[in-house]
C-alpha cells in the first residue's frame, strides 16, 4: 500500500511545491509510481510538471463531478502522475465549510487509489486552513519544508500546534515524517543557528539532507520539469536525490 504524504507550512515560499515535484521526481528514478496531488489553487505543482490546469482535477474530483482515475494526469516524466488544480479550489474553500465531515473530503477522494501507487503527495496551500487540514487528516505523513531564516521559526511553532490538534481529534495515525531545511545559504550566521537550534530541539525528525539556495532549482519550474531533468548535475538536485534516498531508507 502507497506512503501518502503532505507537504505543510503556513509560510508562503519556503519550498513545498519545489520539494514534493522533485522528490517525486526521483522517487521515481529509484522505478516507484508516484501521484503528486496539487491541492493548492495557485497550481504551481501542476504547472511544475506540464499539467492541463483547464483539464479535470482535484476540483471536479472533491465535488464528485468526475473519479479518481478521470482526474489523473500523466506527466512527462515516466512514473509521475498528477491530479491537478486551477483557481476553481479557491471556490471550494467556501463551498466546503458548512459541509459535513469537511476535513475528510480528500481522504475520501483517495479512497482506493493508496494501492496504486508507491507515494502520494499531497501539496498544500500557504495556510493552515480547510484545506491544509484536509491534507493532513488524509496523509500518514508529514513533511515540514523549513526556510533557514528567524521568522520560520515562530511559523513551525504554529504548525505543530496544528498537526498536535489534527491528531488527536482527526488522525491518530498522522507523523512527522521530518522537517526539511530549504533555501539553505552556508555563508549566513543565522542559517546556521536556525539549523542548529532545530535539529538539537528535534533530533531524528529532523532531515539529515539541507537544500541550499540554487538558481537552477528556481529555473526548472519555468520549463515545466523537475530539477532532474533540467540540470541533474548542480547542486539542487544533488540534494533532492540525497532527500529521496533518506526517504526510501528511512521513512
Amino acid at each position: 500500500m502507497g506512503k501518502i504524504f503532505v507537504f505543510a507550512n503556513q509560510k508562503g515560499g519556503v519550498g513545498k511545491t519545489t520539494t514534493a515535484v522533485n522528490l517525486g521526481a526521483y522517487l521515481t528514478e529509484a522505478g516507484k509510481k508516484v501521484l503528486l496531488v496539487d491541492f493548492d489553487p495557485q497550481a504551481n505543482a501542476s504547472s511544475s510538471v506540464g499539467a492541463d490546469i483547464n483539464k479535470i482535477g482535484i476540483y471536479e474530483l472533491l465535488n464528485g463531478r468526475c473519479s479518481i482515475k478521470e482526474s489523473i494526469q500523466e506527466t512527462s516524466v515516466s512514473g509521475l502522475f498528477v491530479i491537478s488544480s486551477n483557481i476553481n479550489l479557491t471556490g471550494a474553500t467556501v463551498e466546503i465549510v458548512d459541509m459535513e465531515d469537511r476535513e475528510y473530503l480528500l481522504k475520501k477522494a483517495l479512497k482506493g487509489i493508496q494501492n496504486s501507487f508507491d507515494y502520494i503527495f499531497i501539496d498544500c496551500p500557504p495556510s493552515l486552513g480547510v484545506l491544509t487540514l484536509n491534507g493532513l487528516v488524509a496523509a500518514e505523513y508529514v513533511i515540514i519544508p523549513l526556510q533557514c531564516e528567524y521568522l520560520a521559526l515562530e511559523g513551525l511553532s504554529r504548525l505543530l500546534k496544528t498537526i498536535d490538534r489534527v491528531q488527536k481529534a482527526l488522525n491518530p495515525k498522522l507523523k512527522i515524517g521530518g522537517i526539511l531545511f530549504t533555501m539553505y545559504d552556508s555563508r549566513t550566521r543565522l542559517a546556521h543557528e536556525v539549523v542548529e537550534e532545530v535539529t538539537e530541539y528535534f533530533k531524528d525528525k529532523v532531515f539529515r539532507t539541507i537544500i541550499p539556495r540554487n538558481v537552477r532549482i528556481c529555473e526548472a519550474p519555468s520549463y515545466s520539469i523537475p530539477i532532474n531533468r533540467y540540470d541533474p548535475d548542480c547542486i539542487g538536485a544533488r540534494s533532492y536525490k540525497h532527500l529521496a534516498d533518506e526517504v526510501l531508507n528511512n521513512v
